[in-house]
């Protein structure tokens, strides 16, 4: 092969070697990350922007739900205790004390129960009538104190609050180490106008390396992706620039509400310059700084209620 042509292979070779990670220089161009509450790993409802199903996360701090969490913990098996002859509490007690009577009666010579044996007299009767008095005050007294010792928990409590300690649904049923609740979040234009915004920061600090002006707009997650990305990109000698971003179209998958915070899931449609140069001598090796692109990607916001609305995610669309 002459030389020329070992020159052009080795060339196409790099740019092959090159394409799939210039094609995803862009922040979040290409793959899905981040975190959506407790939807992480539910693909966001299709929309007219987004009609195909939004990838699933290939980066995220939150980890995947796991069958049985947030269920109610079973308690470890413990050994019961084997139940006697005559079965267990006041009749356990009532017999034991009626055959140690009659084994104390054999050892000293007076019968299996007393006096004459069995068949001499009312003793046996009298003793067992007594027992069972005695017996028997004694399982009401504990009855009683431990009737007692129950209530000081609910004192001076109203009624209505009682009635709704009891009808509280169990721990882990919808909450309490279960899956959170969502609730449904209602937003405004100005929310909307905020994402566009957000959408267009994201990219304008990112085409600076500014991670000072990505930290005021995403999560720390997100934050620390980008960083990430933009350290790739750097180590190959290469920077990404995003110019002139425009939302085409719009429009919201979902919005919730979980553990204090609000999500929002927007469906978005943009066009923009995108170039990555070579920073060597700063000539554009993918892109174009004239030609525009179009991306629809799904964008993820989290706030803490009456915040500011960050990015917590990015999701490809096909």
């Amino acid at each position: 092969m002459s030389r020329p042509s070992l020159i052009v292979a080795a060339l196409a070779a790099g740019l092959m070697a090159l394409a799939p990670v210039l094609a995803e220089a862009r922040p979040g161009g290409g793959t899905s990350a981040g975190s959506r509450g407790s939807h992480t790993y539910s693909a966001p409802p299709a929309t007219n922007t987004a009609p195909s199903a939004a990838a699933p996360m290939q980066r995220s701090m939150t980890e995947p739900s796991r069958p049985g969490v947030g269920a109610p913990q079973t308690a470890m098996p413990q050994t019961a205790a084997r139940p006697g002859m005559f079965g267990g509490g006041f009749m356990s007690g009532l017999m034991g004390g009626i055959i140690g009577v009659g084994i104390g009666g054999l050892l000293f010579g007076h019968g299996l129960f007393g006096g004459g044996g069995f068949g001499g007299g009312a003793g046996i009767l009298g003793l067992l009538l007594q027992i069972a008095l005695i017996g028997g005050l004694v399982w009401l007294v504990l009855g009683f104190i431990r009737r007692r010792s129950a209530q000081p928990a609910l004192a001076g409590m109203p009624a209505g609050m009682a009635r709704q300690m009891e009808d509280r649904p169990a721990f882990g049923a919808n909450g309490g180490g279960g899956a959170p609740v969502s609730q449904p979040v209602n937003l405004t234009e100005a929310d909307f106008q905020g994402f566009e915004r957000t959408l267009q920061g994201v990219n304008a600090a990112w085409s600076k390396q500014d991670l000072r002006g990505i930290q005021a707009l995403c999560t720390p997650e997100m934050v620390q992706y980008f960083a990430d990305d933009l350290a790739d990109l750097a180590s190959r000698g290469l920077r990404n620039e995003t110019r002139d971003v425009k939302l085409d179209q719009g429009d919201l998958a979902e919005a919730w509400g979980e553990n204090g915070r609000e999500y929002a899931t927007v469906a978005m449609r943009f066009s923009l310059l995108d170039a990555t140069f070579r920073v060597a001598d700063n000539a554009v090796v993918e892109g174009s700084t004239t030609q525009r692109t179009q991306a629809t990607e799904t964008w993820t916001f989290v706030r803490s209620r009456g915040g500011q609305w960050l990015l917590s995610a990015v999701q490809q669309n096909g």
